[in-house]
């Protein structure tokens, strides 16, 4: 496999690299760029972030789980590509220093990318821009101040944009047992040839894989210059997302459409990993714990898969069969997920042990229609209540037809052990997470009175 991009720069050329080689893991070794840290080596952390453009902008990524290949006809600047080639500093870098925002030296060149991606894009949220950032030595204050006091300033001249790798005028990367695919028939070329094959997207699942499990992935195809599968298409009808869409790309584009689901969607994981994780890839792998399914759920979606030049739509509900079983044949894939529009009533519910870059103990999504005081529809959806995503199918009935008050939904507090018995484990017990849902559905019905239930609306 041969791959081209640019480095602090400098045009890179490999070839034959494995494409299980992470970024971190070439930084470091093979060209001793070091300032990229390497802490938890599962994108959690933030000390080996590093920052990324391609077509579309910059943005921060984990280099620790950010596979070659993901790489082509890109550019990554690393920490020490950040200072001037006279030596001066990025204004990020100044003012960390005259701010005392310096810690021990592993945290802050990751914190440093990512601040300094942040000053890129014109990014001033600080408190999201650092969440997958971790810090120990001098707390986030300093940083804060840093950040503030270098927002606004111009980009150094020398880390201005340049022309990208022409990556057309390369080898073809779309055959082989490890290809770099530009659309979604070269997709399914690959995958009829390859019928058992790992089809990547943004690697923040699968690079645990490497980096932990030591897996040996086979054929692998990696879907992130697929341009027709980064598209999110909105008619009168529907709402069409392409599966290789990053959850960065979705959470801005529900915004207008269904403010809650962007809003969950920022809780999903960092900003590195939501720059790289695409929704294709958090549906494919059938979680039980997925955020987004339990939400498109709830908003009725539909599944497009496809299988060499066939395609079929099933509802996503269908798709998951049991815990680590989906309906999806050999050679089939995700190519898309398409939402109905319709008036928004979507209320998401993640709860976890932290508000930010944390597993759900369970998360319940709730579509309730009502006209005329009356529940004319329910959708109701959890995830980490089951093997796999599922809908509250006798909640809904006991809702359904029912006058939208107290009473009813008191009378639907029975229904949900019919729907659900959730196990215990680390991060809940069953009783937790069955009484949880039920408060769930109270705090929704109260929501839609209009009562405050937020912890970033409710103060003392």
């Amino acid at each position: 496999m041969k791959l081209s991009f640019l480095l602090n720069g400098d045009r890179v050329e490999l070839e034959r690299i494995s494409p299980q080689m992470t970024l971190l893991d070439y930084l470091r070794i093979d060209r001793g760029l070091t300032g990229t840290k390497e802490g938890c080596n599962e994108g959690d952390c933030g000390a080996c972030t590093v920052m990324v453009r391609d077509g579309t902008g910059r943005k921060a990524l984990n280099a620790c789980i950010l596979l070659m290949p993901q790489l082509h006809g890109k550019e990554v600047t690393t920490v020490e590509g950040l200072s001037a080639p006279d030596g001066a500093l990025h204004p990020v870098q100044q003012a960390m220093v005259d701010h005392h925002g310096s810690q021990c030296g592993f945290c802050t060149p990751g914190i440093v990318m990512s601040l300094a991606t942040a000053h890129a894009t014109g990014e001033k949220d600080y408190d999201s821009v650092l969440a997958g950032n971790l810090c120990r030595c001098t707390g986030y204050a300093p940083i804060i101040r840093a950040a503030q006091a270098a927002a606004g300033g111009d980009v150094p001249g020398h880390l201005a944009p340049v022309d990208l790798p022409d990556s057309a005028a390369e080898d073809d990367l779309t055959g082989g047992a490890a290809a770099v695919i530009d659309s979604a028939d070269a997709l399914a070329d690959w995958c009829l040839a390859h019928p058992d094959g790992r089809l990547i997207g943004g690697a923040t699942d699968v690079g645990l894989w490497v980096t932990k499990r030591l897996d040996d992935l086979g054929p692998v195809a990696f879907v992130g210059r697929a341009g027709d599968m980064r598209q999110i298409t909105m008619t009168p009808q529907c709402t069409k997302i392409g599966a290789a869409v990053t959850i960065t790309e979705l959470t801005r584009a529900m915004i207008p459409l269904h403010p809650d689901l962007s809003a969950m969607l920022s809780r999903f994981g960092s900003v590195q990993v939501r720059n790289a994780a695409t929704i294709g890839g958090n549906i494919a792998n059938g979680s039980p714990i997925g955020d987004a399914p339990p939400a498109l759920i709830a908003l009725g979606a539909t599944l497009q898969l496809r299988r060499g030049a066939e395609r079929r739509t099933i509802p996503l509900e269908d798709f998951f069969l049991d815990y680590g079983k989906q309906d999806r044949a050999p050679g089939e894939f995700v190519e898309a997920v398409i939402v109905p529009r319709q008036p928004d009533r979507l209320a998401c519910y993640k709860i976890s042990k932290r508000f930010d870059q944390d597993i759900s103990a369970l998360c319940g999504c709730f579509n309730v229609q009502v006209s005329e005081g009356r529940v004319t529809s329910a959708r109701i959806a959890f995830g980490g209540m089951a093997g796999i995503p599922k809908r509250a199918a006798a909640v809904e009935a006991a809702l359904t037809g029912k006058p939208w008050n107290d009473e009813t939904i008191a009378a639907a507090w029975g229904a949900w052990d019919q729907d659900f018995n959730p196990m215990s484990d680390m991060r809940a017990s069953a009783a937790y997470r069955l009484e949880t849902a039920r408060n769930m559905l109270v705090r929704y019905y109260l929501e839609d009175l209009g009562a405050k239930t937020r912890v970033r609306e409710v103060s003392a």
